[in-house]
């Protein structure tokens, strides 16, 4: 019986942090499907698709893996792909409490499911997607935080 975990998020892009947590769950799950929650209240900066296609890209060598998005509650989604388990990266302290509540209402909605919490590797624990848009935004340098094609897919947003 395959072991199959949801990892889910905006991904507005997917980090390198994002990738520590999602290589790591592959390590350990037969199938994880990489999710784009399709939130449109929301302001994005990539659309879904683009999205999308960044992740398909970034996570190419990772075999386990499968990218798709979603509209709606995550305990339907999982239920949908027959997954076993919820991926959650967890940065600092401060994560612990709003991923706590999501986990909480994602068991009540669907007890089968359990989450799994990754902490990231030290060096993302200040990483995030809004950082490295607003660094981007401003012509700084985020080679380091973001794969080569994400990087130039921001400066392209940008006009850089």
């Amino acid at each position: 019986m395959a072991r199959i975990a949801v990892c889910p998020g905006s991904f507005d892009p997917i980090t390198f942090g994002h990738l520590d947590i999602i290589q790591r769950g592959a390590k350990v799950f037969d199938q994880v499907y990489v999710t784009v929650l399709n939130n449109t209240s929301k302001n994005s900066l990539f659309t879904v698709d683009e999205r999308l296609e960044l992740i398909r890209e970034t996570t190419a060598h990772i075999p386990n893996v499968k990218v798709d998005s979603f509209q709606g509650l995550l305990a339907d989604y999982a239920t949908k792909v027959n997954a076993d388990a919820i991926i959650r990266g967890l940065r600092a302290v401060s994560d612990f409490e709003y991923e706590m509540q999501i986990t909480s209402m994602n068991r009540l909605l669907n007890e089968r499911v359990e989450t799994f919490f990754i902490m990231t590797r030290n060096q993302y624990s200040f990483l995030s997607s809004s950082i490295v848009k607003e660094v981007a935004k401003y012509g700084g340098d985020i080679s380091e935080l973001v794969p080569e094609r994400v990087r130039a897919a921001l400066l392209t947003k940008y006009g850089q």
